[in-house]
């Protein structure tokens, strides 16, 4: 893919864990888990590729700041996703939030 229609977007690949549930690598599609340190991949286990997709600003994704992603990856080389939390943190959270305000 040409510089000129990347401008200013990342073309990445995203992986989930096999191991740990709801957890993301995103990378640089070009240099794959390369740059992923080898304690982090001993953390996060066999990686299963899911799918590349283009990065855009301009385009949010469902559960991370897209802009934050397309940085890490150019910073570190990598991504990592964590889980949301359980359904029962949630509502504890949220009666903590209630309960303050």
């Amino acid at each position: 893919m040409s510089e000129g229609v990347l401008k200013g977007k990342l073309f990445c690949s995203i992986y989930k864990s096999r191991r740990k549930s709801g957890m993301y690598l995103y990378v640089d599609r070009q240099k794959g888990l390369k740059e992923v340190p080898e304690i982090l991949m001993g953390q996060f286990g066999h990686a299963e590729h899911v799918t590349d997709m283009i990065l855009n600003p301009t385009r949010p994704l469902a559960r991370a700041d897209v802009e934050q992603v397309m940085e890490k990856i150019r910073e570190q080389g990598f991504y990592l996703q964590m889980p949301p939390p359980p359904r029962s943190e949630e509502r504890r959270v949220g009666k903590e939030c209630r309960s303050r305000w």
